[in-house]
């Protein structure tokens, strides 16, 4: 199996939201929640972000920006501005980024860590802008990242790497002065998500699980994860047991025994490996027991498909969208 996949700080993040496991419902944000970045003009200065930790003003348009969050990189490449530096959370290696941004990068970025980023690193790359849209939250981490240059953490509501893909593309497109390509880009995704919905009406309404099977066992993600918000655009709901669940300590997921495996049973299954063979998820007896697998009804995805299923930026999706369909209509009748 080919994952891509997750760094080993990311395992270790991962790993942690897969370690609690209740029936206590989760609130998490939505779409709609998305903070309106204001600026007194389209692409003008100075612009003001709201995020958790208050209005953040860029005053004039930056010029070295470092990204850190999770697709915050690729969010801005899409949106036509470089980073100097950046976070490789899916391990691809070379520039950090998927094939589907291969090339648009004129010089590489200096790579940074991920869930423990080199501030001495982050630093002496000068920037005058740091983007840690899609991540954790934690007060200490932002803080931090201030001290060295103006910094866009999460919105509110984004904690433990909730942020949507709206937010997301909003806030970085503001803090970049590119409202309007922020504006465009979010269009073209949903009107890829539209039209793939749209052509498979039955789609609708079928309960879904994202489930993901690691070293240390099984999980599955909670709605507000980036796996669970895909399924939806394209008309699926989230699998009420799982919805149920109350996630671990970084809140994007839930942790799943072999022996209560069942919970993941639904009108359709994706599934995923990581730090693991394919053949380590497709024979587990537990998950060969779970009444959709029996039935035909699951999906298990892997290498640059899964890579993008997870990553979200626009790019990813709309990469995912156009090779992940296919795979449904096999199995959702």
């Amino acid at each position: 199996m080919r994952m891509r996949a997750l760094a080993a700080s990311v395992a270790a993040a991962l790993l942690a939201a897969l370690s609690a496991c209740s029936s206590t419902p989760q609130a998490t944000p939505s779409a709609s929640a998305s903070p309106s970045a204001s600026a007194s003009a389209a692409g003008a200065f100075p612009a003001t972000v709201p995020t958790k930790f208050g209005d953040i003003t860029v005053k004039a348009k930056p010029l070295r920006v470092v990204a850190l969050g999770w697709a915050d990189a690729e969010t801005a490449l899409a949106l036509g501005v470089q980073p100097v530096g950046a976070s490789d959370w899916l391990g691809f290696g070379g520039e950090g980024v998927g094939p589907w941004a291969k090339g648009m990068y004129t010089t590489a970025p200096e790579i940074i860590g991920t869930m423990e980023p080199s501030y001495e690193k982050i630093a002496k790359l000068k920037p005058d802008l740091i983007l840690d849209v899609k991540s954790s939250g934690d007060q200490a981490r932002y803080d931090r990242l201030k001290s060295i240059a103006t910094t866009i953490g999460v919105p509110t509501g984004g904690d433990s790497y909730l942020t949507t893909q709206e937010q997301q593309v909003s806030m970085i497109a503001a803090a970049l002065g590119e409202q309007e390509k922020g504006k465009a880009l979010l269009k073209e995704v949903s009107d890829a998500f539209d039209a793939a919905a749209a052509a498979h009406p039955g789609w609708k309404g079928k309960t879904v699980t994202a489930a993901t099977k690691s070293g240390s066992g099984w999980g599955a993600y909670i709605k507000g994860a980036e796996r669970v918000a895909f399924m939806e655009k394209l008309g699926f709901v989230l699998n009420p047991k799982i919805a149920a669940m109350k996630p671990g300590a970084t809140g994007f997921s839930v942790s799943l025994s072999p022996e209560n495996l069942d919970t993941i049973d639904a009108d359709l299954i994706v599934a995923f490996p990581i730090f693991i063979k394919t053949p380590e998820l497709t024979g587990d007896p537990a998950w060969k027991a779970v009444p959709a697998v029996k039935a035909g009804r699951a999906v298990v995805i892997d290498g640059d498909l899964s890579a993008a299923y997870s990553l979200g930026s626009t790019m990813a999706s709309k990469y995912a969208i156009e090779r992940l369909a296919p795979k449904l209509e096999a199995v959702v009748k």
